[in-house]
């Protein structure tokens, strides 16, 4: 099977994690949204109604849709399955998070895959820690880590190592401090691919070198502006080539998606997206696509 090399392709199989696993109750919400930094206390019924919704639109174009079991060992963050694991065509690189209270989702993880016998192709070891939020495939052959506070050089050395056979271009993207280390800024906060030669942007924190090489690829690049950026705008899922998911609440986003001849579907984010600043990016691990 071939396995994921790409952020637009057709989604066929995905792992996620149901609001009622990662979140587990009102009560626990509320001992638990300040330690994991959430903007606010969620509204967990609110969640799950957000969530089924997101859900019904995966389930138009995706045939496979596995959920990560609830576990005492991991926190409200393991909602945004994107990050514990990233996958290449050969199968799974299991990620060590930048954020410690996030470290225990990987070894959960692992022992999901193992049960549904899907390949791991590496561990990060020793100090080396990154989120799948900062590793994007430009195409088949081309990956881009971002080189910030979730993903240190260490992880970008192994996963060159893990990738060597499997990746041409190995592009490292060095991240802003922007809103600084408590905060989540990954290399896909300010980047979605929707196909081959269509990205969303937000250009203020992508280094010059980076935006050039996009625009010498002939990728169009669709502006998100600042207030929309902070809606989480930018995170955008695409299902399939110019087939997408964003959350509510980014018309002028939207619009331009439109323009460029995208499909846009939309699910209210309040309690899941925007609370825990975790897009559809964020809240699914592609698995398999083409």
């Amino acid at each position: 099977m071939h396995y994921c090399s790409s952020m637009y392709a057709p989604l066929k199989q995905v792992i996620v994690k149901h609001p009622q696993d990662a979140f587990r109750g009102q009560e626990h919400l509320r001992d638990e949204w300040k330690t994991f930094n959430y903007l606010s206390e969620p509204n967990f019924d609110e969640a799950l109604r957000e969530y089924a919704e997101f859900i019904a639109i995966l389930e138009k174009y995706v045939d496979k849709i596995d959920y990560l079991p609830e576990s005492e060992n991991v926190g409200l963050d393991s909602l945004y399955a994107h990050d514990p694991v990233k996958f290449t065509p050969k199968g799974a690189i299991i990620l060590k998070s930048g954020k410690t209270l996030r470290q225990p989702e990987a070894a959960i993880y692992k022992d999901f895959l193992q049960k549904k016998s899907i390949p791991i192709i590496g561990e990060l070891a020793g100090d080396a820690v990154s989120d799948g939020g900062d590793i994007v495939w430009l195409d088949d052959r081309t990956l881009v880590v971002g080189r910030g506070y979730r993903t240190n050089d260490e992880a970008i050395r192994q996963l060159k190592d893990m990738t060597a056979d499997i990746v041409d271009e190995f592009i490292v993207v060095q991240l802003p401090h922007d809103l600084g280390e408590a905060e989540c800024l990954h290399l896909m906060s300010f980047i979605s691919m929707v196909d081959k030669d269509l990205a969303v942007v937000h250009s203020r924190l992508m280094p010059v070198f980076f935006r050039q090489l996009l625009s010498e690829r002939g990728i169009q690049l669709i502006e998100v502006p600042k207030d929309e950026y902070d809606a989480l705008g930018c995170n955008v899922l695409a299902l399939a080539p110019r087939v997408c998911v964003i959350p509510q609440g980014n018309p002028i986003t939207k619009q331009q998606l439109l323009d460029a001849g995208a499909i846009v579907y939309e699910y209210k984010g309040n309690e899941i997206t925007v609370k825990g600043t975790g897009g559809p990016t964020c809240l699914t691990c592609p698995v398999v696509r083409g």
